[in-house]
């Protein structure tokens, strides 16, 4: 049974450069106010940013018992139909030009590649999941082996699926 589990966190580099933007956003209070203002504006910044960075961090990747959890959503693996492990360019065209509005996307602009998973028969409209990772073959492998022997690649009616059809 395929097992998967990672955490989206925020780069060092985001929360490093998170400091100079606030900084250099709040001391610009220095020129319209003075005493107490400046540093009060500097720590509401700060607790958004962080906020923000924190919530970015939270969300988590998982497959585990058939089923795919992706941030707050769970989808059960039995609904998948063709699952990709899609490089860089691959996940921009579905993130951009290629996106469908109604599909479930988890992305973090940090993570330039992703998993896309199409739904065998579209529930509620949503055609397919495109999930944001940093190992998007292992997580693709993972999905693979939860499904059993689903995981061939084989499409509703027999066809294969085909990979340049997602990008």
């Amino acid at each position: 049974m395929g097992s998967y589990r990672e955490r989206l966190l925020v780069p060092v580099a985001y929360w490093l450069l998170a400091v100079p933007v606030v900084v250099l956003l709040g001391a610009e209070a220095w020129f319209l106010a003075g005493g107490f203002i400046p540093p009060l504006v500097i720590g509401v910044l700060a607790v958004i940013v962080v906020a923000f960075l924190v919530n970015w961090s939270i969300a988590t990747v998982e497959v585990a018992d058939g089923v795919l959890r992706a941030g707050g959503a769970a989808l059960a693996l039995d609904d998948a139909a063709e699952v990709v492990a899609l490089d860089e360019r691959q996940s921009a065209a579905l993130r951009g030009p290629h996106a469908d509005p109604s599909a479930h996307i988890l992305l973090r602009p940090y993570l330039k590649r992703a998993v896309y998973v199409e739904l065998a028969s579209p529930a509620g409209g949503v055609p397919y999941w495109l999930v944001a990772t940093r190992h998007p073959e292992q997580l693709a492998s993972a999905i693979a082996q939860a499904r059993g022997p689903r995981a061939s690649g084989e499409r509703p009616g027999g066809q294969p699926g085909r990979r340049e059809s997602v990008g």
